[in-house]
């Protein structure tokens, strides 16, 4: 005899909320998960062999060059490691438009062959907070990439670049 036949209904599951990070493009969202982080106006931008791309699979360590790798957060792990970088761009708006507000450089070693990496995970996550709250930290680019950063920001948009601080011209003027 089932449960529902005995007149019984089926104990209800509770759902379970997660206390994972929470991303919301909604700046008024209250409730579960209110404070997060809004990464909706932030974008990830990597940069290997002094090319400069878009990639949105960074935001969850999943970029076209962290696929498929091991990290180790010490560098003698990847001796034959190139250098690559991930940018976090965020984006503003003032009444004359959108602008770039805030942009952080994070090195890390890639090893395509070995399918090893070398990454400090907390830089990372700092340096996106401080792209979120506006800040500049591009000064451990070396040339070719300030380069390859400054063409990809002016070609994805040039009004949004005139609108710019100075401060990231002023960075990545080389």
């Amino acid at each position: 005899m089932s449960e529902q036949d005995n007149g019984q209904q089926p104990p209800e599951k509770k759902e379970k909320r997660s206390l994972s990070l929470n991303v919301v493009s909604n700046k008024e969202h209250r409730g579960f998960g209110a404070g997060t982080i809004d990464l909706s106006d932030v974008a990830c931008v990597m940069i290997d062999k002094g090319e400069a791309y878009i990639d949105v699979g960074a935001m969850h360590a999943k970029s076209k060059i962290e696929k498929g790798i091991k990290f180790s957060p010490n560098k003698e792990d990847v001796p034959n490691g190139r250098p690559c970088w991930i940018v976090w761009v965020a984006v503003d708006r003032n009444e004359e438009g959108s602008y770039y507000a805030g942009a952080t450089a994070c090195p890390m070693l890639i090893d395509t062959e070995a399918r090893r990496g070398w990454k400090i995970l907390a830089q990372h996550v700092n340096n996106l907070d401080y792209a979120i709250k506006r800040r500049f930290v591009l000064d451990e680019l070396g040339e070719e990439e300030k380069r390859a950063l400054k063409s990809l920001l002016v070609t994805n948009n040039p009004d949004w670049w005139e609108r710019s601080p100075d401060k990231l011209k002023e960075a990545l003027n080389v």
